[in-house]
């Protein structure tokens, strides 16, 4: 794929690579989802001109390049939603070229991403969230394990943290204080209340975990000393959901999920939920509105009295 797009190309695209990293903070996963999606797109239009592209196409692209270009994708079997997120990363890419280079992608902004039904959050029900925590805490041979892990699942459900912001923090977040400073996608900070639930969970961890817990260092350990790796809380919550009945996707972001959801149905605000969980637009928490309701008509359904 690479052969066929010019050096010109490729250099812009590791510099907009490296601008998102450093001005927006894009993950390591984002920034290889970006760099596959704006490659594909380069190496289509070089096929589509019949040379190595250069960047003096990408100024002249019309509607009809980026209708061939949507269109080869979907006959090479990329699903809508997939299509959609290559999209906003080309939209991104020529979007800061163009302001680079002194033109106006005007084609490729104007561009609709196709249409896709959006997948509903899959909370658990409050029961089950609770039952997940006590039955992991049941599972691990050595106390502090089982510690650890239901300490991590009532940060997860009970603070709102993505797994990757529970196992970033430190020893210097121990005792937890009760505002967590929590540094998100993008590099976003957000303030987050903590439960005494989380706090006695956490204390009861560290006061039970044989290895040293420095300031500088991760606070949740794998059994021999190391950073604990998100695989095993999956493993194990998958080990309880199967104990419990639970669906394949009870995960740990479910507890995320389940903490929303449950916050939105006893009558949180929607702004507030959007900036405990740390989404950058409402429309991302707008989803918790459609589960809410989801559950409610599911329940209305079964208590309402059919003719």
């Amino acid at each position: 794929m690479s052969l066929s797009i010019s050096p010109a190309a490729r250099d812009a695209l590791q510099s907009w690579l490296e601008h998102e990293k450093a001005l927006n903070g894009a993950a390591s996963n984002t920034l290889k989802a970006y760099r596959i999606d704006v490659l594909g797109f380069l190496a289509f239009l070089s096929g589509h001109f019949g040379a190595s592209t250069g960047l003096a196409p990408l100024a002249r692209l019309s509607v009809t390049d980026m209708r061939a270009w949507m269109a080869h994708e979907r006959g090479r079997g990329v699903a809508a939603r997939s299509l959609a997120r290559s999209l906003s990363a080309v939209k991104s890419f020529c979007r800061w070229l163009g302001e680079r280079e002194g033109f106006e992608p005007t084609a490729v902004l104007s561009t609709r991403a196709p249409k896709f039904q959006k997948k509903l959050p899959r909370p658990l029900a409050e029961d089950a969230a609770r039952a997940m925590i006590d039955t992991v805490e049941l599972q691990a041979q050595k106390g502090w394990v089982a510690a650890r892990d239901a300490a991590v699942l009532t940060l997860l459900y009970g603070c709102g943290l993505r797994i990757s912001e529970a196992l970033g923090l430190t020893g210097a977040d121990a005792p937890l204080p009760d505002v967590l400073r929590i540094r998100g996608k993008g590099g976003k900070e957000r303030l987050v209340p903590v439960l005494p639930a989380a706090r006695e969970a956490v204390d009861r961890y560290t006061a039970l975990c044989p290895h040293d817990l420095p300031a500088d260092a991760p606070l949740f350990r794998g059994t021999r000393g190391g950073p604990l790796n998100p695989r095993l809380i999956s493993g194990v919550m998958e080990a309880a959901r199967m104990q419990l009945g639970l669906p394949a996707t009870a995960t740990p972001h479910a507890m995320r999920h389940s903490f929303a959801t449950h916050l939105l149905g006893a009558g949180g605000d929607l702004r507030a939920i959007q900036e405990l969980l740390g989404h950058a637009s409402l429309s991302t928490t707008q989803a918790y509105t459609a589960v809410d309701t989801a559950r409610l008509m599911e329940v209305y359904d079964k208590a309402h009295p059919k003719a």
